[in-house]
């Protein structure tokens, strides 16, 4: 789908605001509500809006730990076995990469201190197909935006 100027700024003000109102994005683009809501279905149906979230401050909920693990697996057979039980992990891992370089997959993990953190990376340590992991701890977030469009 060929996006044009009109739903560039309708997605950079749904990225700014998930809770921004039809009629705020109405007015921002020179529309009428139901045109504006007719091209965000369009763009939710065609898969370029996948969801709305929240944005949450885990130190605040006690989780103070966020680190990145690095895995390096044998066998590239192994990533989708591996997948799999890295979803059934709910300790903490909340995004999986498959990246090139050193490492296989890379996770990013928030949890609540070393002893939880020590035990994901013991569990995916024991995981098949696993032959090393690093662990980079997270001190600081200096920089956290939304790309836009």
């Amino acid at each position: 789908m060929l996006l044009d100027e009109i739903d560039k700024k309708i997605l950079n003000m749904l990225l700014q605001s998930g809770r921004i109102s039809y009629t705020d994005i109405a007015k921002a683009v020179d529309m009428k509500p139901p045109s504006v809501i007719d091209r965000i279905k369009k763009l939710e149906h065609e898969g370029i809006i996948k969801g709305y979230t929240t944005s949450v401050d885990y130190k605040k909920l006690g989780y103070d730990l966020t680190a990145f693990i690095g895995i390096v697996i044998d066998n590239p057979d192994h990533i989708s076995q591996l997948e799999g039980q890295l979803n059934n992990i709910d300790e903490g891992i909340v995004r999986c990469y498959h990246v090139t370089g050193d490492f296989t997959l890379i996770l990013q993990v928030i949890t609540e201190n070393t002893n939880t953190l020590a035990a994901i990376i013991n569990h995916i340590r024991a995981m098949p197909g696993v032959i090393r992991s690093n662990t980079i701890l997270i001190f600081s977030t200096m920089l956290d935006r939304v790309r836009q469009i």
